[in-house]
């Protein structure tokens, strides 16, 4: 069962119910507009690139990636330097694209519930793991770098 508590299935599960909602209950609201689809590209786009940069980064310090685990390093480099959460940022971007693509407007609302997800289930016990582990260096990135941006 552990492997339903990564944040990718959290984002499929939240993506599937936008998708539905678009498909079965539109309430009659809609974005639909070639600058919408565009916005949407983008912030796919943008969260597909994110991801396979933080992806880049782990390899590199060869440490894991996955969330329930203790890291080997503490990564800083890379978009590691810009946000100590890309690939959190990254499934945010990807599931607010994805409502806007397939005009799911009262979906929308899902996004901050992923984001509390992702804090609650996630981030702040990597947090508390990495603060045990790098003490003094994760304080450090901790003041320099954001948690979202």
């Amino acid at each position: 069962m552990k492997w339903l508590d990564l944040p990718p299935v959290w984002l499929v599960a939240f993506a599937v119910l936008a998708w539905l909602q678009s498909q079965y209950f539109s309430f009659g609201l809609s974005l639909t507009h070639p600058v919408t689809l565009l916005l949407a590209g983008l912030l796919v786009g943008a969260g597909i690139v994110l991801t396979l940069l933080a992806v880049m980064e782990f390899r590199r310090h060869k440490t894991t990636i996955i969330p329930h685990e203790t890291p080997d390093s503490l990564i800083q480099s890379g978009v590691f330097g810009r946000s100590r959460n890309p690939i959190y940022l990254a499934d945010v971007l990807i599931l607010a694209g994805l409502c806007l693509w397939w005009d799911a407007v009262p979906a929308l609302a899902l996004v901050p519930i992923l984001v509390w997800v992702l804090e609650r289930r996630f981030i702040v016990p990597e947090e508390n793991r990495m603060r045990r582990v790098f003490r003094a260096d994760f304080a450090r990135y901790e003041q320099k770098v954001r948690r979202w941006l």
